[in-house]
């Protein structure tokens, strides 16, 4: 069963104040920089390490305190195939845009305690990756390893109560795209999350519970594991926990009712047939089914289509 992933937070109010705030000191926002819904358009793109090879579908924008990371949350990549563990979730395009950006703090800054994600932030995001897709504690809301119970596709995703596609362990195979010296993520702490190996291709030594360790220059950063935590496993920075969840963040809202399990079936496709639109295909019982739908931010339709060829539809509006 995958873990509910409806993220509730802040207000869309005090996000906004949250934005106007966006300084940073002893993990408080402090009034500093001046963000606000209205003016996030206006602030200068910023070039982030690994984030550069994907400008054409993610933007990153610079504040006085943190940088904003925009997108709609869909990857370049196929998504799905390899689910056993499914609840009829799908990946729909977000809403990372905006007050509802992801927030890198600039200057991240070393905690006083460290927080570990063993017993923490088993709601939300602890990561955003640099196609601009968020990343989840690779245990889901019930302490479980989502990779081991099957929940996750080829590529270490799948999707939450509100469609939203998000990974749960580290995406190496962005590797491909970015080459291995830039970050594949980076933590909602600010600090960067490389590979499984150093920048210069040597191997990873000495890191610490949360997966990470200081570089000669004494600049600390996370690496990718292919054993838990396979990412970040908590923070060494600075973040504050509301709700089980690093706060802020960005904020998905599900427009259909949850999905029950659908026990014995296996994802075997998902093909992008349009610009918003795409066939996902499943097996259960040795039988074939598809959900083929159109998503877009105000509207989403979806039909679903039994071995016989019978067709159900149901049509979602956004707010």
């Amino acid at each position: 069963m995958e873990h509910e992933h409806e993220v509730r937070h802040l207000t869309e109010y005090d996000r906004r104040k949250f934005l106007q705030i966006g300084g940073m000191s002893a993990g408080l926002a402090l009034v500093n920089s001046v963000v606000s819904l209205e003016s996030a358009s206006a602030l200068p793109l910023a070039t982030l390490p690994g984030f550069t090879a994907f400008a054409k579908s993610v933007k990153v924008l610079k504040a006085d305190k943190y940088y904003l990371v925009e997108s709609n949350g869909i990857p370049a990549h196929q998504m799905m195939v390899g689910i056993k563990s499914w609840q009829q979730q799908v990946p729909a395009v977000q809403n990372y845009a905006g007050s509802n950006a992801w927030s890198i703090p600039i200057k991240p800054v070393i905690a006083a305690i460290p927080m570990s994600a063993k017993d923490h932030f088993l709601r939300g995001a602890i990561a955003i990756a640099v196609n601009g897709v968020p990343i989840f504690n690779a245990l889901n809301n019930r302490g479980d390893d989502a990779l081991l119970a099957g929940e996750l596709d080829d590529w270490g995703g799948h999707c939450g109560r509100a469609d939203d596609y998000h990974y749960h362990i580290a995406p190496t195979h962005l590797q491909t795209v970015i080459g291995k010296k830039v970050p594949i993520a980076y933590a909602l702490d600010g600090f960067p999350i490389y590979g499984e190996n150093e920048i210069d291709g040597k191997k990873v030594t000495g890191l610490d519970s949360f997966n990470g360790h200081f570089d000669s220059k004494k600049n600390y950063h996370y690496h990718a594991t292919k054993n838990y935590p396979y990412i970040n496993g908590g923070f060494k920075g600075v973040v504050t926990e509301i709700a089980g969840q690093v706060d802020p963040q960005a904020l998905t809202k599900g427009f259909r009712p949850a999905g029950a399990p659908l026990k014995g079936a296996v994802i075997t496709g998902l093909e992008r047939v349009g610009q918003d639109s795409f066939d996902l295909k499943y097996t259960l019982n040795g039988s074939e089914y598809h959900v083929k739908y159109s998503a877009t931010l105000s509207e989403v339709s979806m039909q679903f289509i039994d071995p016989q060829g019978s067709i159900r539809t149901e049509v979602y509006q956004r707010k």
